[in-house]
């Protein structure tokens, strides 16, 4: 992605800041989260507005997602310039799931950074931990997340943000995000 692209591949989106850390010579990374950025959850959201949620099936119909077109697209172009890794709030226990959705959507190979299983703390507070552990030695070039709150935290912290606009929005998932620290 050449100067003239970058700018064409965050134009319409929210995008703010940029915070560099020590290269030393490594392509910079752009960091995508998965759920409503590179995966349409819209299918799985009733197993979140049950009471109680049913996070199990929630969780166990993710290969089934329709990858979201604009953030596939996004993560592609990227590829050009920067070695993609991925942040999300998914649990450990479904990393070989997201690997093989990740590869069966043509999405660009890179490191995939995920919960632990046991961990309940919010997105905002797990992602920035990464986000900065990431920054200590290499460019982080931008972050692409649905989560508003993230993305505010991020800004704050002065990563270059772009907020992921084009998944319809869940309720039931942004309380997942924040509150239950599911996703």
């Amino acid at each position: 992605m050449n100067s003239s692209s970058r700018g064409a591949a965050v134009s319409g989106r929210e995008a703010v800041g940029g915070r560099r850390g020590a290269a030393g010579g490594k392509r910079p990374l752009a960091v995508f989260d998965l759920d409503n950025t590179l995966a349409d959850t819209a299918h799985r959201q009733r197993f979140l507005e049950r009471k109680p949620r049913d996070w199990d099936a929630f969780f166990a119909a993710a290969p089934q997602d329709p990858p979201l077109a604009e953030g596939v697209a996004l993560a592609v172009e990227s590829a050009e310039e920067c070695d993609v890794v991925y942040l999300t709030g998914r649990p450990e226990r479904c990393r070989q799931d997201t690997l093989d959705w990740l590869d069966a959507h043509g999405l660009p190979t890179g490191r995939v950074y995920m919960r632990r299983n046991d961990d309940r703390r919010p997105a905002r507070r797990t992602k920035l931990e990464i986000l900065r552990r990431l920054a200590r030695t290499r460019e982080v070039r931008v972050l692409v997340d649905d989560d508003e709150l993230v993305c505010e935290d991020a800004r704050r912290e002065g990563f270059h943000v772009v907020l992921a606009r084009w998944a319809t929005p869940s309720t039931e998932l942004k309380t997942a995000q924040e509150r239950e620290g599911r996703t």
